[in-house]
């Protein structure tokens, strides 16, 4: 669709599209979901339940750098003292479509942002449009990493102390699978979409919201904000909150680079 194509479009024909695009994007999610209901001890067996288990990459990691700077087995983890349970006669169907559903969103996440950025590239110029391969390629790449990033570090150390925490020796941690695995999803989609924030700063700066200079001026209050959202998404210990906020510290500055470059190229 070119510019002058564009321009005559009404507000309506500007819905239409955008409705198709939202309905491919659907179908896509309804794909992949579809896939992840059917290969269910997959998506259970081999990934949501795996990080209770002692065997779990993460616990194998941590137990080998704990031996290796000589901690002993301070690090190491054990079979997580708490049971799951059913609690509702539609408990496990219901988190069984949940699941799905969001493996879905993720698996497409691709796609929907090719969806999207096609829905918003007739607005840009013919030298914007040039760098559209690499927008979804580096969206998708961070969004990936944020979720493996929330899957394998964030979501086993949230399950560790969550599991295991006790306010009396009395009380037994007896978890409903519905609750487990909304931790672990939505402690894993969170960081996909954190991750993002590079991308966002780069429309936002494009569109003059934001500024290299602006970031860097409010970069203690960034740090702060940064803080927050780490004690929001993890366990409420210190060392899960530096190991979150790093990374979005590191995105931080990147977006700032983001920023710059794009400043630059405009002037």
């Amino acid at each position: 669709m070119s510019k002058s194509i564009d321009k005559e479009m009404s507000f309506l024909d500007h819905l239409e599209v955008f409705r198709w695009h939202l309905i491919r994007s659907a179908t896509a999610i309804l794909f992949f979901a579809i896939i992840s209901f059917i290969f269910k001890n997959i998506i259970f067996d081999k990934i949501l339940l795996a990080p209770r288990e002692p065997s779990f990459i993460t616990y194998e990691i941590l137990c080998f750098l704990s031996n290796f700077f000589g901690f002993n087995d301070a690090l190491c983890m054990s079979q997580p003292s708490f049971s799951l349970m059913n609690i509702s006669m539609s408990g496990q169907f219901s988190v069984h479509i949940y699941t799905s559903i969001l493996a879905g969103f993720i698996l497409a996440f691709p796609y929907i942002f090719w969806e999207f950025w096609c829905f918003i590239k007739p607005a840009l110029h013919k030298n914007e449009t040039k760098i559209i391969k690499g927008v979804v390629f580096y969206s998708s790449l961070l969004f990936l990493l944020g979720v493996l990033f929330g899957y394998f570090v964030i979501a086993p150390i949230s399950i560790n102390f969550l599991g295991s925490y006790q306010i009396s020796s009395t009380v037994a941690n007896q978890i409903s699978i519905t609750s487990f695995i909304s931790t672990v999803t939505t402690v894993t989609l969170a960081n996909g979409i954190i991750f993002e924030l590079p991308i966002l700063v780069y429309f936002l700066t494009k569109v003059g919201l934001v500024t290299p200079t602006l970031m860097r001026n409010y970069r203690r209050h960034s740090i702060i904000l940064i803080l927050i959202l780490s004690a929001i998404i993890t366990p409420p210990d210190i060392a899960s909150q530096i190991i979150v906020s790093i990374p979005l510290l590191v995105l931080y500055e990147i977006s700032i680079s983001i920023s710059s470059r794009i400043i630059k190229k405009t002037n």
